[in-house]
């Protein structure tokens, strides 16, 4: 996940990433903040940024990939 947030010398980039298998990516919004978290596979908050829905200019989901790093004991799916 990328978060494009405006800032006084333009723009900048924050890249949120579920860091280990299992865990995931949660974007919540209210009340003029824009919360991205990541969290486990038991829901329990990991890390988690906050941004000011009013600078936040876009959020980018980029899907998992499908393929796996070498070593990580999952096969690659057949082309």
């Amino acid at each position: 996940m990328e978060v494009v947030v405006a800032a006084d010398d333009g723009s900048r980039t924050y890249e949120i990433a579920a860091t280990r298998a299992g865990r995931r990516v949660e974007i919540t919004t209210g009340r003029g903040i824009v919360e991205v978290v990541e969290v486990t596979r038991t829901g329990e908050p990991v890390r988690r940024a906050r941004f000011m829905a009013s600078r936040v200019l876009a959020l980018v989901e980029h899907p998992a990939s499908e393929i796996r790093r070498a070593g990580d004991g999952a096969e690659e799916p057949s082309r």
